[in-house]
């Protein structure tokens, strides 16, 4: 299934495709087992223009539109999750916030580094009391003069302990989202702390880390955006974010069905291959159909976001829709292989691990259901 590429994301699609092929999927369950990516792999995204894609030249960046941005995350969500996750938030939830609402000076300061893999980004929303509910966070910016003071908690950070400089939101005003402002803070500041979590079921290669911000003090030029727009920043960030996590979600679902055709086709039970067997094949084709299904729902998604339209309810439904399709296929990938699909012998087990958290970051697919609903009805049943 194809919209018609343009030759230059035919070149990019097939770049991706087979430097994961080279740099990714050889050493993924390697990784998973190390809980650690080796981290001379952001210097290589950048190197290849991978951590520039929708960000302007004039910033480092390499062009290129939302599509291109999905092309790529849907070859590196197949090599391995933990890696796509490097890119959707160093690029697309801390990058392009900053190339959104960011001043000249924020763009010129960041970008070209977020853009080349010198320097990584995280976004620090949520906090240990609130996920789902983001516009009632706790963590506090207080005035200081010409500076801000911040302190307060942030969990489950991608990129976390390996950041140079965090998207901190923090509550500068009264109660609701009206009192979130949006803050760059260098993770080397005095009073910043971070601690990496480990033992997760899946994306256990991904640093991801607890922030502990204790009185950390940045001037007001390290604000981003306006005050009082810090949750407005965040929910756009997550509209778009929410395509690329589709994308790699048929990433992932992709490499779910190349492993259960290769290995349908290798296995022999009663005689011949269980390929030839009609439940097998219909496994496979339920892994085939919903993978195509969600790829087009992110394709029309990012074809909304670029032509300048609507796309939030655009971009739920893409992510709905492809995170349980992913957990789908990986469930069916380990049906096909029996037995050798539960041990790490083989990479379905991963999948599924990996595929688990999809459902649940940037939006959980309850919260998908209800901003979907919300758009049918005009009705709120989130608050």
């Amino acid at each position: 299934m194809d919209f018609q590429l343009t030759p230059a994301q035919s070149d990019l699609r097939e770049l991706a495709r087979t430097w994961v092929d080279k740099e990714v999927v050889p050493y993924a369950a390697q990784w998973d087992r190390d809980e650690s990516v080796d981290r001379g792999i952001v210097g290589k995204l950048g190197a290849l223009g991978f951590l520039g894609i929708g960000i302007a030249e004039e910033y480092g960046g390499s062009g290129g539109d939302t599509t291109d941005y999905c092309l790529l995350l849907e070859e590196l969500g197949r090599g391995d999750s933990a890696v796509r996750g490097i890119v959707s938030v160093s690029l697309g939830l801390f990058g392009k916030s900053i190339a959104a609402y960011g001043t000249e000076e924020q763009k010129l300061r960041f970008l070209p580094g977020i853009c080349a893999g010198t320097r990584l980004g995280c976004f620090a929303l949520t906090e240990p009391s609130t996920g789902s509910d983001a516009a009632n966070l706790d963590t506090r910016a207080t005035r200081d003069g010409s500076d801000w003071v911040l302190t307060g908690t942030k969990i489950f950070i991608t990129n976390g302990t390996w950041a140079d400089t965090a998207l901190v939101f923090a509550r500068t005003g009264g109660p609701g989202p009206k009192g979130v402002t949006a803050f760059l803070v260098p993770t080397h500041a005095p009073g910043f702390g971070r601690a990496e979590i480990k033992g997760k079921l899946g994306l256990r290669g991904q640093a991801t880390a607890e922030l502990l911000l204790d009185g950390v003090r940045v001037p007001d030029s390290a604000r981003l955006g306006e005050l009082g727009q810090g949750f407005r920043i965040a929910m756009s960030a997550l509209d778009k974010g929410r395509i690329g996590v589709a994308a790699g979600c048929v990433g992932l679902a992709r490499a779910c069905l190349e492993a259960a055709v290769r290995y349908a086709g290798e296995r022999e039970q009663f005689g011949k291959p269980i390929a030839g067997y009609q439940l097998v094949q219909e496994l496979l084709a339920d892994i085939a159909v919903e993978t195509d299904a969600a790829r087009l729902l992110a394709w029309r998604a990012a074809d909304l976001a670029d032509r300048g339209q609507a796309f939030g309810t655009a971009a739920s439904m893409a992510k709905l829709f492809a995170s349980e399709a992913a957990v789908k296929a990986a469930n069916n990938a380990i049906q096909v292989f029996g037995g050798y699909g539960y041990i790490d012998e083989y990479p379905v087990a991963k999948y599924l691990r990996d595929a688990r958290v999809l459902t649940l970051y940037e939006g959980t697919t309850q919260i998908q259901k209800l901003l979907i609903g919300r758009a049918l009805t005009g009705v709120n049943a989130i608050v």
